[in-house]
């Protein structure tokens, strides 16, 4: 079927995680034979901020290459044609970080057209965070919410912002992240994410740059938006900041590492139990040992002390760290009960099977098997 997907970028993961799973998704209902277009506004401003990178015009080209099947079209909202747009279209996934107004239009085209179902992807901590930004969307004629956590999924259906939600999981894009054996370890510790927003700037220190301290670790980090305090307190701590890093080439990074830790902003660690974000599934994929600072899987997607150790606080992270740092053994029994446990349950196949079975409960009985029949979908 023809599915069309409108998101802020997937052309630019700059600060912008949300392109990650977006991407393996697409890529996954295309080689399924669905005919997936894409629509990001030409302004975006990940996109921008991409192209600002020394090797960000690089990295561009590298990202079409790894990605032959995400081919966006850019569109400027005040001249998109949505009648062009929506021709055909039998599923629209409109992703939470759009345009109020977008957002409204497709509203209304829904409210006019049976031919197809209109569902809004939430992936932010918005929903608990900043509900007055999340008031803003006009979700009532939508067919329902694709939600990244139980939690959200339950909000959006109290709150009275959505008449039917479902969680929808992110999850690794198996295809991208997975080992790499051919490359060998120089670093003790790897951390990949952000420093903005002030959401984590306690749990690093404590979790990250205060553990690599005082055990010695050659530690690198990559990210974005890292203010000058920051770095200087990586530089204090002896861990590299070795700045923004293409998150296709992230796999690289982790192999060049012994260990990894996932550090969650603190919405996610608090008001958000269930949501783990998109790394750990990533690292786990690649067959890296994970130690996570706290955060509560109360939806059982992993089992914490197989698939990865968890620190309730820093002194914990400190022995998880020494422990493993010192028995390769341990390193490897961690790593491939982690990525057992993604491919059997958490790969971007497993959500496009998810939601293939979401849009079948939406259309009448005799219009499924078209759609169902090209898509490994089980009951």
């Amino acid at each position: 079927m023809r599915i069309v997907v409108f998101c802020h970028s997937l052309l630019s993961d700059w600060n912008h995680g949300n392109a990650h799973f977006l991407r393996g998704v697409v890529t996954e209902l295309a080689l399924r034979g669905h005919d997936v277009r894409v629509f990001e506004p030409e302004d975006a401003w990940s996109l921008r901020n991409l192209l600002q990178e020394r090797e960000g015009p690089a990295m561009l080209e590298e990202v079409r290459r790894v990605y032959p099947h995400v081919r966006p079209e850019r569109y400027d909202l005040a001249t998109l044609d949505l009648d062009r747009a929506l021709e055909g279209a039998q599923l629209v996934l409109v992703h939470e970080w759009n345009p109020p107004a977008l957002v409204r239009r497709l509203g209304e085209r829904r409210q006019v057209s049976d031919a197809f179902r209109l569902l809004f992807h939430d992936t932010h901590h918005r929903g608990v965070s900043a509900r007055e930004e999340m008031a803003r969307y006009e979700l009532a004629h939508y067919d329902g919410v694709l939600a990244f956590g139980g939690v959200l999924q339950r909000l959006y259906l109290e709150q009275g912002w959505a008449r039917r939600a479902w969680t929808w999981h992110e999850a690794a894009d198996t295809r991208v992240f997975h080992p790499r054996p051919e490359v060998s370890p120089e670093d003790d510790v790897v951390w990949i994410g952000n420093w903005g927003d002030e959401e984590r700037t306690a749990e690093l220190h404590e979790f990250l740059l205060g553990p690599a301290q005082t055990l010695g670790l050659k530690a690198r980090v990559h990210g974005v938006r890292y203010p000058d305090a920051a770095r200087a307190a990586l530089a204090r701590a002896g861990i590299t900041y070795a700045g923004w890093l293409t998150n296709h080439r992230v796999p690289e990074a982790f192999a060049r590492a012994r260990v990894t830790v996932h550090v969650p902003r603190r919405p996610y660690a608090t008001s958000l139990p269930g949501i783990p974000t998109i790394r750990p599934f990533e690292a786990l994929a690649c067959g890296i040992p994970l130690v996570s600072a706290p955060w509560r899987d109360v939806e059982g997607l992993f089992t914490p002390g197989s698939d990865y150790l968890v620190a309730d606080t820093g002194a914990r992270m400190r022995d998880h760290l020494r422990a493993l740092l010192a028995d390769a053994d341990l390193r490897r029994a961690l790593a491939e009960q982690g990525r057992r446990t993604v491919l059997a349950r958490h790969t971007c196949a497993h959500r496009v099977d998810e939601l293939l079975r979401i849009h079948a409960s939406l259309v009448p009985q005799a219009t499924q098997a078209g759609a169902l029949s090209r898509g490994r979908v089980t009951a």
